[in-house]
């Protein structure tokens, strides 16, 4: 239970539910291969059952930390900074996106869009799931579309997903990991018939890093 005053904080943005920060190679979507500061932050309730970071979602279980401290290690590491969950947008971004853009850092974001768009963003990958649609704002505003392929139905969700974002945003496919050799070679063959699509991989997964 937090006390008042840390959850006054929490409530504003000033401290944020950190569960883990790290130096990596993005694997991921369109910025992939690019060095990249990834802060992961703790809680979500979209409930993805392939998810590979459930310890993200009890945001209880992971301290509130500072902003300050937070821009403090990204700003040692890289010019690029990625945000990602849990779902970061059940938390107010405004401070935290305000003081990295201070520093001069490029500021991402990976979301499901299930909660209205908070903060200033240099780049959004809006990752749609069924059980938690994207709020208009993300989708407006989003740069990049990823939509994960678990099966065949997925095509047909991404279609419509396609059709609700802004005609701007970059689209892509990715298999979901435990159905890559299965997916995969469905992805290849829907891009090359339907070319506005781009595959995704998860490189880092077969790079091995995190």
């Amino acid at each position: 239970m937090l006390s008042k005053e840390i959850q006054l904080e929490v409530n504003k943005g000033a401290m944020l539910p950190l569960m883990e920060e790290f130096y990596t190679i993005q694997g991921e979507g369109f910025h992939t291969g690019t060095a990249a500061y990834f802060i992961r932050i703790g809680g979500c309730d979209v409930g993805c059952h392939w998810c590979d970071v459930k310890e993200s979602w009890n945001a209880a279980l992971h301290p509130p930390t500072s902003v300050d401290l937070i821009v403090e290690n990204a700003n040692n590491y890289a010019n690029t900074v990625v945000v990602t969950g849990g779902e970061p947008l059940m938390w107010d971004m405004t401070l935290l996106t305000q003081k990295l853009k201070e520093q001069n850092l490029k500021v991402h974001i990976e979301t499901s869009g299930a909660y209205p768009l908070s903060g200033t963003w240099d780049w959004i990958c809006l990752s749609p799931k069924k059980n938690k649609l994207p709020t208009e704002t993300v989708y407006d505003n989003a740069h990049e579309l990823k939509v994960i392929i678990f099966n065949k139905h997925d095509f047909i969700f991404a279609e419509e997903q396609a059709e609700k974002v802004n005609p701007k945003a970059i689209l892509f496919l990715q298999p979901e990991w435990s159905k890559k050799e299965e997916m995969t070679p469905l992805i290849v063959d829907y891009v090359m018939k339907n070319p506005k699509w781009r595959v995704s991989l998860q490189t880092h997964k077969y790079l091995n890093i995190p």
